[in-house]
């Protein structure tokens, strides 16, 4: 899943955000379509709800019965939750929090 993620981030020929990329490795993955990979394409770069990480926001709606474990353990794992405060002060990577969320979104679909 991680690798189907990653190279879909800002990779041609998809060039997908955060959101997208781990929509789009989840999809690669599971073959689940029921949520649409270009619908995630607004939360990208903080614009998701509450300016939550892209990756992180797309794990949560892909498996919303752990919506909270995965906001606690990407926390734990990164120092942060908002795509402002990885990206702006701890300097976090965009690539790092996509397979950051794509691992916990691993753990979340195997074990409900």
């Amino acid at each position: 899943m991680k690798h189907h993620a990653l190279s879909s981030f800002h990779q041609p020929p998809f060039q997908y955000n955060c959101a997208q990329a781990v929509l789009h490795g989840y999809q690669t993955v599971t073959g689940d379509r029921v949520l649409s990979v270009a619908d995630f394409k607004p939360f990208g770069g903080g614009r998701a709800p509450e300016g939550l990480c892209g990756a992180l926001y797309a794990a949560t709606r892909i498996a919303p019965h752990a919506a909270e474990t995965l906001k606690a353990e990407f926390a734990r794992r990164t120092g942060a939750t908002t795509c402002r405060v990885l990206k702006g002060q701890l300097h976090h990577p965009c690539p790092a929090c996509v397979s950051t969320a794509v691992e916990l979104l691993e753990t979340a679909i195997v074990a409900p």
